[in-house]
């Protein structure tokens, strides 16, 4: 059984977009990474896609400004078969909102929504959140917005081998409480240890698999 699971073989970066026609092709289906600005989003994508240096992680939080689409190839060894498949990873800007309102929506930036709103093959949100910290009003929002469009989140609380195993439970147990998120809706990652990449990984392909009846836009 222990070879029966999901890994990440092969990633590479395709392109960057701010519109919809720059979106790139073939259509494959879409995993989306999204957080507040310095939550360690680009150290995870390159945990996921053990490529050192594929998504730089920059001096200076929030400087993304594009989606960021990157091509990732996924095996699967069974007794009976080898399965493999593609889908695009998708990096959003981070948001980070001054104070909850009912005008959140106006105060992230357009493309980032429209995305949100209207991309036809996006499968799962993966919404980042820092382990370390209590939940913040922005993170509330965003996961309510998304929620409001009927959008697939889960939950990733980043950064939890800068905490205890005790205090990592706890905090994973405080969000999933406040957020009020099933079991399979939330993951508390570290970048040093490989077990949790792998979970990670069966829950993107699960979320894939589960999306893989809605027909790719032509």
């Amino acid at each position: 059984m222990a070879k029966e699971h999901w890994d990440v073989i092969r990633a590479e970066f395709i392109t960057s977009a701010v519109r919809a026609e720059q979106y790139p092709k073939p259509y494959l289906p879409e995993v989306a990474f999204i957080g507040r600005s310095n939550v360690g989003k680009s150290s995870l994508i390159n945990s996921v896609c053990r490529r050192n240096g594929l998504a730089r992680v920059s001096s200076s939080p929030g400087k993304t400004q594009t989606l960021n689409f990157y091509r990732l190839d996924a095996k699967r060894v069974t007794e009976q078969a080898e399965d493999r498949t593609q889908f695009y990873l998708v990096d959003l800007p981070g948001y980070g909102f001054a104070k909850t309102n009912h005008k959140n929506k106006e105060q992230w930036s357009g493309f980032i929504r429209k995305y949100l709103e209207e991309a036809p093959n996006l499968a799962l949100v993966c919404q980042l959140m820092d382990i370390r910290h209590n939940l913040m009003d922005s993170d509330v929002e965003a996961y309510k917005w998304m929620q409001e469009c009927g959008l697939n989140v889960h939950v990733v609380l980043t950064k939890a081998d800068k905490l205890s195993r005790n205090a990592a439970m706890s905090q994973r147990a405080a969000f999933k409480k406040a957020l009020g998120l099933a079991e399979e809706q939330i993951t508390a990652y570290s970048v040093l240890q490989p077990t949790m990449r792998l979970d990670f990984i069966n829950r993107i392909m699960a979320a894939l698999t589960a999306n893989s009846e809605v027909n790719l836009e032509e």
